[in-house]
């Protein structure tokens, strides 16, 4: 554990400009059964991704798809950048963090090139999802329709 847990609860912001989704809406079961674990979409209207919260970067993917996070609380965090972009062998991602970086919600981790994505016909979904189920009880959607990044999309109840 990177931090020690200080907080009961733990605020998601929007890791980009966009249209938030709710995760069982989106074109993936893995995802939208929450196999993974609960969380939410934004269809991205910009391409420049942040953090969605506070904390130090775990994993980066080799395909630069996505990468993992790990919150003051103890919370994990994936952020998947498209649904089936793994297959685009990381082209359309430049990633702009290291893995052990702390990082704020103001700290550009990535850029995505929305056009790439939809040129492979791919969805260009940004999934924030939440792996560790164990360690929070509740995760609430806060916002819907249109957000900004570092609007508060969601606020996780922690055990």
């Amino acid at each position: 554990m990177f931090f020690s847990k200080k907080s009961k609860s733990l605020q998601i912001m929007s890791p980009v400009d966009g249209i938030v989704k709710s995760i069982e809406t989106v074109n993936d079961p893995v995802f939208s059964q929450k196999m993974i674990g609960d969380g939410f979409a934004i269809l991205p209207h910009s391409q420049t991704i942040y953090a969605p919260i506070n904390g130090v970067i775990t994993n980066i993917f080799p395909t630069k798809h996505a990468l993992g996070m790990i919150s003051e609380t103890g919370v994990e965090v994936l952020l998947h950048f498209g649904i089936d972009t793994v297959e685009l062998k990381g082209q359309p991602f430049e990633i702009l963090v290291t893995e052990n970086q702390t990082v704020t919600t103001d700290t550009k981790l990535a850029l995505i090139d929305l056009e790439k994505i939809a040129e492979f016909d791919k969805e260009p979904d940004i999934l924030v999802i939440l792996t560790n189920q164990e360690q929070y009880s509740n995760i609430a959607l806060v916002a819907s329709d249109k957000v900004a990044h570092q609007d508060i999309v969601a606020k996780v109840s922690i055990k």
